[in-house]
């Protein structure tokens, strides 16, 4: 059993135990002032769109631009979903939350097999330019809308979900999320999929279908990109078009690459803390001080930047980085109970002793005994 124990990659699940506790912590004991619960909502729905754009971005290799597209998207159709049910299941009725996130999940998740279909088949800066396209698209379209169906320039009223269980419902979504997205990654179409990062042409030549593996990871990114938005939804009273312009799915994409390039982990601890800085520097700075917010955003995401890439760094964070400590806080063995060296000179059997092959004098005077002498039997 303890052996069994040992064996298990503790890496694969720090991420589920860390937020389990906190799911625990929240509650038992969770905040009861208002600002801190908005804010939990808010890291919660930036994890969610963080780690389903790393599906995309980190372990397919396709830079989209599009994701708050697709949260736009979920956030409308799941906020009207919510503002239908609401008359019959009640404002804070968990099916009405469910029911709506399902709503919004999955017809974030058509728009992403209708827009993946043509724009897949595109690559780099092509891609990015036609999932753009959509978010810019969609936005107009919402903003544009009568008011009697998706309230036009004024947003969509939506029903505000109890604020005492609605943090605690989207980290549960949160772990809900990773499960899916790790279980995925981790599977043979997983492996598919990071082949087709690593080279395309590659893993063409093997039999894997390019364009299906390309489709299902964009599907399953915009079916929690829409979900982030149902939460949006939930977590405000109106849902607004302006909330998802360019300037948000660029925000999303530096998450996952300040967190690293396909690294769920670092992709999480980086949403947590960008949301929580972000929604802190709006507070304190109110009123003339508000125009420091985007420098002082601006200075600490650069100095992350340089953090991760710089040369004359790199030794520092090899030596001071969350592996290395975790392994000398858990994984630190006694010297004296350490096995013998299988390798060992001692150890290794031999059909003469070491001693006696340091002690052979292998000068070539003391070799020539053999030697036949001239004039004699050759």
């Amino acid at each position: 059993m303890i052996e069994q124990i040992k064996k298990i990659r503790w890496s694969h699940y720090i991420a589920y135990i860390v937020i389990g506790l906190l799911l625990l912590f929240f509650a038992f004991f969770g905040p009861t002032d208002r600002s801190t619960q908005f804010m939990l909502e808010k890291i919660a729905i930036s994890i969610i769109l963080a780690v389903s754009l790393s599906l995309v971005v980190g372990f397919l290799g396709e830079l989209s631009l599009g994701h708050a597209g697709f949260m736009c998207v979920g956030a409308y159709l799941g906020g009207k979903a919510s503002v239908i049910l609401q008359s019959s299941l009640g404002k804070d009725s968990v099916w009405n939350l469910i029911l709506s996130l399902l709503v919004g999940g999955l017809v974030a998740a058509i728009c992403g097999v209708i827009i993946g279909i043509p724009a897949l088949r595109l690559r780099g800066d092509y891609l990015a330019i036609v999932t753009l396209a959509f978010g810019e698209i969609v936005r107009s379209v919402f903003l544009n809308s009568s008011d009697s169906s998706f309230g036009g320039t004024l947003g969509l009223s939506t029903p505000r979900y109890d604020r005492n269980s609605l943090y605690i419902y989207a980290f549960v979504i949160v772990l809900i999320t990773l499960f899916i997205v790790q279980n995925f990654i981790r599977s043979k179409h997983g492996r598919a999929v990071t082949a087709i990062r690593d080279n395309e042409i590659a893993a063409r030549s093997t039999g894997i279908n390019i364009t299906k593996y390309k489709l299902v990871a964009f599907t399953i990114s915009a079916f929690f990109a829409g979900i982030a938005g149902v939460l949006h939804s939930f977590s405000n009273y109106t849902v607004q078009s302006a909330t998802f312009g360019y300037n948000y799915s660029i925000e999303i994409l530096v998450m996952v690459v300040l967190g690293g390039m396909g690294n769920i982990n670092g992709a999480i601890i980086s949403a947590t803390l960008i949301t929580y800085l972000d929604t802190k520097l709006s507070t304190i700075l109110t009123g003339d001080r508000a125009i420091l917010q985007n420098l002082i955003y601006a200075l600490v995401l650069i100095l992350i930047v340089i953090y991760n890439n710089a040369p004359a760094l790199k030794s520092f964070r090899e030596r001071y980085n969350f592996k290395v400590l975790f392994n000398k806080m858990f994984s630190k063995k006694d010297p004296s109970h350490r096995a013998d060296d299988a390798a060992k000179w001692d150890v290794v059997p031999t059909k003469i002793e070491m001693n006696e092959i340091l002690s052979v004098d292998m000068k070539p005077q003391n070799l020539g005994s053999d030697k036949p002498q001239k004039g004699g039997d050759k």
